[in-house]
């Protein structure tokens, strides 16, 4: 789910579409569906159901936030009728982003590579498929099947900064490795809330598609089974 940079310091095309959330604590936008299956640490494992989405790649673009603007500005437009037949699409929660990177080969392992591009990405609500979502008339937009998947995924309040999402990023990887959890994806961040809303009520988060719950708790799923 592919998936929440806003810049905050002015009001852009960007935050356009994030105002169109403001009603996000009076008003109940749709969300991607899951089902919790674990919780443990302050992490949440998440099976998500299969869902659309529509997406747009931001080519060498390494700041965070612009990359993120204009992805926005591309989807947004395509929502409110760029697409082959004008139709406006309901807006959804939350707006994803992940970050694709080239390591350069003569740098040390721990080193994080270059970043060369970022994916945003707004979810399509639940009543359309990939035979009738609207075509978008952008070629940089496309329509995209997400299939269902297990993330573990970490919730936070606060600014939408890059330093704020890298630091959590880096957080869930870690937690993830002491529980032997293998992330098989892209690390995705996500916002739900308008971009004047208190920071300490924001709802953002970090996510990323695993291979299995902690060998702990399928060891003991193993054994609650046996004893039946």
């Amino acid at each position: 789910m592919n998936f929440q940079p806003v810049s905050k310091q002015h009001m852009s095309a960007a935050s356009a579409v994030i105002l169109m959330l403001a009603g996000g604590v009076s008003m109940a936008y749709e969300e991607p569906r899951y089902s919790v299956v674990h919780a443990d640490a302050g992490i949440e494992y998440r099976q998500y159901e299969p869902y659309l989405v529509s997406e747009t790649v931001i080519e060498n673009r390494g700041d965070y936030k612009r990359a993120g603007d204009e992805g926005f500005k591309r989807l947004f437009r395509y929502i409110t009728g760029a697409n082959e037949v004008q139709a406006d699409i309901t807006m959804t929660t939350p707006v994803a982003q992940s970050e694709s990177t080239k390591i350069d080969m003569t740098a040390p392992v721990q080193q994080s590579g270059a970043r060369d591009s970022w994916t945003v990405s707004f979810m399509l609500p639940a009543e359309y498929t990939l035979e009738t979502a609207p075509v978008p008339t952008d070629p940089r937009v496309y329509v995209r099947a997400v299939p269902g998947r297990l993330m573990a995924v970490q919730r936070f309040a606060g600014r939408w900064t890059d330093k704020n999402f890298a630091r959590r990023e880096a957080s869930l990887r870690q937690a993830l490795a002491e529980r032997g959890v293998e992330p098989v994806g892209d690390f995705e961040r996500a916002v739900y809330n308008a971009p004047f809303s208190l920071p300490f009520f924001r709802r953002n988060e970090v996510m990323v598609a695993v291979a299995a719950v902690p060998e702990s708790v399928a060891a003991l799923d193993e054994q609650q089974l046996a004893a039946y």
